[in-house]
Order: C-alpha cells, then structure tokens, then sequence
C-alpha cells in the first residue's frame, strides 16, 4: 500500500508539470555543502516561486561523481546528503530531485527524493535508466552533450518500456569542439514531440569544459539570454543552478547564478510567458 501511495503522489507531481501553464523551475546549488547552505537558497527560492505562483523543485547532487580532477570536491557524504534533501522537502513541502550515477544508487536515492535525474553523460546508460524507472519516481533524463535532439527519443522509450511513463527530458547544450557547448534551440520544441515535458539547463549549458586547470569554467552573463530564449520557444520548465556565492561555490561556481539575481529574472520570464500568451 505504501508503495501505491508514493506512486499516486509522484503521478500527481508529474501531471501538475505536464499540465503547468506557465514554466516551472528547478533551482539549487550544484551539490550539498552543508545544510545550513540548502535550507538558505531552498528558502530563498521558494519563497520567490510562491510569490510569482511557480512550481518549484529544489535540486541538489548529494555526490558529484563526474569530477575532470581527483582532489576536485565530490560531497559530504552521500546519507548525510541525502538526509539533508529529505528534510529540505519535509521542511518547505517542496518536491526534490538529485542525480545518480549508476542502477545501484536509483533504488537508494528513491527513498529521499521525488525526481531522479540522469547526467548527460548517463543518459545512453540502460541499466540506469531502467533503473531509475523501476523507482516509480519522475525521471529527468538531461539529454548528452553528444546526441541530436531527435536520438532522446531512444532514452525514453528505454523508460517507457521499463514501465514508467513519468518523463522529464532536459537540454544542457551540445558540444562544440572540445571546450564550448552551444544551445540549439531547436531541440525544445523537437523534444517536446515526444510528448514529455522540455526543462532548458540555463547553467549547465555555459559551461567551458576540458580546460588545462582541470576546473570547468563557464559563462554566467549569458544565463538570463539562454533562460529568456528557452521560455520564448516553449521550455516547459527552467534549471538553474545557483548560489549566494558562486565564487566559494565547492563545484560549477564558475556557470552558477548569483543567488540574489534570480528574482529579476524571474520577473523577466514571467512578463515573456504572458506576451507568448
């Protein structure tokens, strides 16, 4: 009965999405420093959302797995962690999302958060995926850095056929070359066929990666221009990460949007939205 209860609960999540006639956001720090960190920038966020009547989820890495360097920072343990994000949902009556690296972690991080999301790098990866459905949790496949819009479409039927049909599919750009990711925005109303929500990864998608130090560096001046494109073409959601300091952030500082900056954009969004209207 519980696990009935859990799956209605994460249907009435997914239809609220699906359905939203607006654009929802995901936004959180990149990983979970400390709590005192979360429940600030969880706080903050929220309550900016419930001030414009946007749907809000709180996202957060628990480990960060894909580091260019070994001494690079990766959590504060992956219970504690998730810990924290459990009591962050508890606390505001938010939902939850967190990425996994491989099967093993999906029926783990299940336990703590409403979404399971699959890094780009991950999202040809089956045994994850089919995983991360089998959870009976929302699952937010970010499309890779390598395929074509049109490919994701593989991803999610691995998903669909594993018996879940609550799918989320996310753009973070594509590569272009070996240090630069572009965004076609093309690829929103392209996914948006495949009858799933689109959420466009404002931070993630400005990122200059392979760099000779090691540590990603990014473009976080052009994070209200990818936002305000993405909302224009039909984003049905936005992702960004965010921080009230992005420069002593432990990881993606340099693609991270200073905290106190999210609230105009925002704004900027909204007023797009109703013009599309």
């Amino acid at each position: 009965m519980y696990g009935i209860i859990k799956f209605e609960i994460s249907f009435m999540l997914y239809d609220s999405l699906k359905n939203n006639k607006s654009f929802f956001l995901i936004a959180g720090p990149c990983v979970i420093e400390n709590e005192q960190m979360a429940f600030d920038i969880a706080g903050k966020v929220n309550g900016i959302c419930n001030k414009y009547n946007l749907k809000y989820i709180f996202k957060a890495s628990y480990r960060k797995a894909n580091r260019s360097r070994l001494d690079s920072f990766t959590g504060i343990g992956d219970k504690k962690a998730l810990e924290i994000l459990e009591k962050v949902r508890n606390y505001f009556s938010i939902p939850v999302t967190t990425d996994i690296h491989s099967d093993v972690e999906a029926e783990i991080a299940a336990k703590y958060v409403d979404i399971i999301q699959i890094p780009a790098f991950l999202s040809r990866q089956t045994d994850i995926l089919i995983a991360a459905a089998k959870t009976g949790k929302i699952v937010n496949i970010k499309k890779g850095q390598f395929l074509s819009p049109q490919s994701m479409g593989f991803a999610i039927d691995k998903v669909k056929h594993s018996g879940n049909n609550q799918i989320l599919v996310t753009d973070r750009g594509t590569m272009f070359g070996y240090g630069d990711l572009i965004v076609d925005f093309r690829a929103i109303p392209q996914m948006k066929k495949f009858d799933v929500p689109v959420i466009m990864d404002c931070t993630h998608s400005l990122q200059k990666p392979n760099t000779l130090s090691g540590v990603t560096g990014g473009d976080p001046e052009m994070i209200e221009t990818i936002a305000k494109a993405a909302v224009a073409v039909g984003a049905n959601g936005i992702f960004i990460e965010t921080h009230p300091d992005p420069s002593i952030a432990k990881s993606d500082g340099a693609n991270m949007l200073k905290l106190d900056k999210l609230e105009s954009l925002i704004e900027k969004l909204i007023r797009i939205k109703k013009a599309l209207k």
